[in-house]
């Protein structure tokens, strides 16, 4: 049997380039006692794995160790199996890495139900959907009636936070970067308002939208889109910090934000990486297939055809050519 595996070959400098990889194809060996051999159908690719490409030690996971296969999460069907933990034909979620097949342990992969599309593992009920419930939930602990911004608003993290909040009763404003991707968060998923960080001013668009000030604020982005939200702050408001991905491709270290707001407002800003909840996924993911199930959430995906193409697809992620979660088939269901 023949397998694709893409290795990272060196450590990106600025924007990533498709020679920061090497793709190599080689014969599988027999599969070993007590694994399975999974073929790998949906490979998610995330902005955090412009971190995992860098050679920061100082990070909640250690870098990809340069020729080993890139680091991905990823679903995929049982193809063979050699442990009674698995069974041919099962749906399993995990690490699986840039890889045509992976051959596992059965405590590195999860057996996720297979009641929903596939491709929901990618998004909704995947990292994204738990991601979001975690920050928006637990972390802004939100209330009917208050105002929320959301960064990235578009994106597959973004786009959930603002859902969630509507069915709960908020006042939602995204920031997002195209028309298209505006009129989607109003038109289709119910926010309240959107603004175009490229050719609105952020600063009068949030003071309009929440002239007494915003109650919380999700970030996705950094940059400008955050500078408006903390000027746009009430007292005593709460930050989750998802993620700065106007940063990840910097060559030398951005300026911050200038955080006097954080002072005399109050305010409360805490990051979070989804790594620490690993153990809670099952539980997150079940609260949001509540509202998934109440109809209360819509996904899209932006998929590429072929795992080959993932070197070059990745930077639609930094790019913001994407338009869904942005996610890799690497084989036919």
């Amino acid at each position: 049997m023949q397998n694709l595996r893409i290795l990272l070959a060196q450590r990106p400098v600025g924007d990533i380039k498709a020679t920061d990889f090497e793709k190599r194809e080689e014969t599988l060996g027999p599969l070993e006692e007590g694994k399975a051999r999974i073929r790998v159908v949906y490979l998610s690719l995330d902005p955090a794995m412009r971190g995992w490409m860098s050679a920061d030690e100082n990070s909640y996971v250690p870098p990809i160790p340069l020729g080993s296969t890139m680091r991905g999460i990823a679903t995929g069907v049982v193809e063979q199996s050699k442990t009674d933990k698995l069974k041919e034909g099962d749906w399993v979620s995990g690490f699986l890495g840039w890889t045509q097949y992976a051959d596992v342990q059965p405590d590195e992969v999860n057996v996720v139900p297979q009641t929903v599309p596939m491709d929901a593992y990618m998004g909704v009920l995947g990292l994204a959907g738990a991601t979001a419930y975690h920050g928006y939930k637990e972390i802004l602990d939100p209330q009917a009636g208050q105002t929320l911004c959301v960064t990235g608003a578009a994106g597959s993290v973004g786009s959930l936070v603002g859902q969630m909040a509507k069915a709960d009763g908020l006042r939602v404003v995204g920031i997002a970067g195209t028309p298209e991707k505006c009129r989607w968060l109003t038109d289709e998923l119910g926010f309240d308002a959107a603004l175009n960080y490229k050719s609105d001013d952020l600063d009068a668009g949030l003071r309009a939208f929440a002239p007494e000030g915003l109650d919380l604020h999700f970030e996705n982005v950094g940059g400008a889109p955050l500078q408006a939200a903390l000027n746009n702050m009430k007292a005593h408001g709460k930050i989750a910090v998802c993620g700065l991905i106007s940063t990840y491709n910097a060559t030398s270290v951005p300026a911050g934000p200038e955080l006097s707001a954080m002072i005399k407002k109050r305010l409360t800003m805490k990051g979070f990486v989804m790594t620490d909840h690993w153990h809670r996924f099952g539980e997150i993911l079940g609260k949001v297939g509540e509202y998934l199930g109440k109809g209360q959430l819509k996904y899209r995906l932006d998929i590429v055809e072929g795992l080959e193409n993932a070197p070059v697809a990745i930077n639609r992620l930094f790019d913001g050519s994407n338009t869904g979660k942005l996610t890799i088939k690497v084989s036919d269901l």
